[in-house]
């Protein structure tokens, strides 16, 4: 893809100068939220910073009925508090640790954490944009045919190329632009929301994945998923990423059987280590509660409130108290399979992880393969917010340099979001019995979502050819 910056370089800023607008941006929103919050019923925090900061509160000042009791506490008969006391706590202990200063310093301190995290993520945005993918997208579009690995190598250490290396940093500027400047981006994190980090940990794996540095990609991968579970799907393309350089792959079994090789078991055996040695230490001070908390908890949730996935009006319907019986047990067969959470994982892991071997056979399609997975893990999700909007909308500014998005795609993407949301306005705050029509309104948002994700695959497919 070539980009003529010629006719509006002269207004796009320099990156420091875009980084530094955009912390003065989200410093303004935190003092806004505290002086608003002190002043209005509906409060500009999010719901979640409160949950953790009572949970760091649990932490760092424990009674006896707060008190970790896992088995290294109660062996050396430590006081460590326990976050879980607070309900609906369901995050790594890890989190509520880092709050601590909440406590000791100041509430907003964790919205300033997350974000300096956002900006972080703006600066690995930016610096992959111009190592790897803005250098790849210009030299695959002088030359088509070759080597994909070493494309960009020669593109970015080419000397004759510095005119074109000031465009690539306008060009990569800019598209650092839509996540430093995204209204969703700096508006979650300022409300208090913590995605920020997990969005630093799966940038700075894709980071050490992209300079072929897979042993520090694999820990990073294992800290990212006991952070939060889905970026597990990742493995899955790093290992046909790292398969695709060792060996020469071929379809069904050949091509399965070459995913097995040295490399990969490595780097499996190091994620899953990072992934389990966290998991043993939190397990060991907290004990069960985080266990079932972190990721038990999520494998029986029946989230029957109203959110963009179809999956909760089935959920409404068979809830129990909901004139059912609270007997699961007592249900049909049918009913309870239906009803269960781990069936819907059987359409959105085989999207996700099957996508996840198809797309990352190269390491150059690594960003792609990442959104895709993340899209369509998103997209078929049980529970469906727009928080989680941010786990694939992450990787659209590296996407930017190799697909062409059109007009319609971003109506469609923007317009069932709406129609939805038009919906969901009636059943929240006027009360209306509005289940079926708003359920109705979810299927389209999967349909119109997923024709999305169809047409940037065949953007992408396009510029590959």
């Amino acid at each position: 893809m070539t980009v003529q910056l010629t006719g509006w370089r002269k207004y796009i800023p320099s990156f420091w100068t875009l980084l530094f607008v955009s912390a003065l941006l989200r410093l303004g929103l935190i003092f806004y939220s505290e002086w608003h919050d002190a002043h209005s019923v509906v409060k500009y925090t999010d719901v979640d910073y409160r949950v953790f900061s009572d949970a760091a509160r649990f932490l760092l000042y424990p009674s006896r009925d707060s008190i970790a009791r896992g088995p290294l506490t109660k062996r050396l008969g430590l006081d460590v508090g326990n976050p879980y006391t607070r309900e609906t706590y369901r995050y790594t202990p890890f989190l509520a640790v880092l709050l601590l200063p909440n406590e000791l310093i100041h509430p907003s301190f964790g919205k300033y954490l997350f974000a300096v995290c956002d900006l972080i993520n703006g600066v690995l945005i930016y610096r992959l944009l111009v190592a790897f993918i803005v250098p790849f997208a210009s030299a695959r579009a002088q030359a088509p045919s070759g080597n994909d690995s070493k494309l960009a190598d020669k593109q970015r250490n080419d000397p004759t190329t510095s005119t074109q290396n000031v465009d690539r940093k306008t060009w990569a500027t800019f598209l650092s632009a839509t996540h430093l400047l995204n209204p969703l981006v700096f508006s979650i994190s300022t409300r208090g929301s913590s995605e920020s980090i997990l969005c630093t940990f799966v940038l700075l794996t894709l980071s050490c994945a992209l300079k072929h540095r897979w042993d520090a990609a694999a820990v990073m991968l294992g800290i990212s998923t006991h952070w939060k579970i889905y970026p597990v799907i990742y493995g899955v393309s790093c290992v046909a990423a790292i398969a695709s350089q060792t060996r020469r792959t071929g379809r069904g079994f050949t091509f399965m059987k070459s995913l097995i090789c040295k490399r990969t078991i490595r780097f499996a055996l190091l994620s899953a280590g990072t992934f389990f040695v966290l998991g043993a230490l939190c397990y060991a001070i907290w004990g069960y509660p985080f266990l079932y908390e972190a990721y038990l908890y999520h494998t029986d949730r029946l989230d029957h409130r109203h959110n963009f996935s179809p999956y909760f009006y089935l959920t409404y319907l068979t809830y129990p108290g909901q004139g059912n019986s609270s007997n699961p047990l007592a249900l049909p067969l049918w009913r309870r399979l239906l009803r269960s959470p781990l069936t819907s994982l059987i359409p959105q892991l085989s999207l996700s992880l099957g996508t996840g071997l198809l797309f990352g056979g190269r390491i150059t399609d690594l960003p792609f393969a990442w959104f895709v997975q993340t899209y369509a893990f998103v997209l078929f999700n049980r529970v469906c917010t727009s928080q989680y909007f941010l786990w694939y909308t992450l990787f659209l500014p590296l996407l930017a340099p190799r697909v062409r998005f059109s007009w319609p795609t971003v109506v469609v993407w923007a317009g069932t979001q709406a129609l939805w949301l038009a919906e969901a306005y009636k059943l929240e705050f006027l009360g209306e019995d509005v289940f079926f029509s708003l359920w109705l309104r979810s299927l389209v948002h999967v349909a119109g979502h997923a024709w999305v994700l169809g047409k940037i695959m065949e953007g992408y497919a396009a510029d590959t050819m």
